[in-house]
């Protein structure tokens, strides 16, 4: 059997409000916009999650809601600024057959590039910006058995790929 994952960095946060918290940053307009775009863009390809694991942070669930999926969704802190060893943990709790994951830069980037056996072709793989998607697909049963480095890579797209205007 093969389980799915869609890797999702948040779309691009505000920094208007100085004060506020990290945790607490909304999007601002772009970051709304590429979460469409990224949700339309998942449906379309039929990447459609049936479970979501997100961040806690303000901007990863305005990034869920923007997305327009419906599914079984746990917003938690362990997913905020996780390190990829955290995010493999968070992971192995999924029962879904496609699960999304929304989470932060460093750990979401190096999380990405650990799972695959080899990396997609892309410029931005390695950096992955706001909104960046990989999906990645893994001949497993369950989402305890995944491995580093098992992944095969079956898209990784950014905004502006799907819709330059999405800039």
């Amino acid at each position: 059997m093969t389980r799915t994952l869609i890797l999702m960095r948040h779309a691009k946060s505000s920094w208007a409000t100085p004060a506020l918290s990290d945790h607490d940053r909304p999007l601002n307009a772009r970051g709304h916009a590429s979460a469409r775009v990224m949700g339309a863009w998942l449906r379309q390809h039929g990447w459609v999650p049936d479970q979501v694991y997100s961040s806690s942070a303000r901007r990863t669930r305005e990034t869920f809601v923007g997305l327009g999926l419906a599914s079984d969704t746990t917003f938690t802190d362990d997913l905020y600024h996780a390190e990829p060893t955290e995010m493999l943990r968070v992971l192995s709790q999924a029962s879904g057959n496609c699960v999304l994951m929304l989470g932060h830069n460093p750990g979401i980037a190096g999380f990405g590039e650990a799972l695959v056996a080899s990396p997609p072709d892309h410029p931005r793989f390695f950096d992955f910006p706001t909104c960046a998607t990989l999906v990645a697909a893994f001949d497993i049963t369950d989402w305890r058995e995944l491995e580093w480095g098992t992944g095969v890579s079956r898209d990784f797209v950014v905004p502006q790929d799907v819709a330059p205007d999405a800039q």
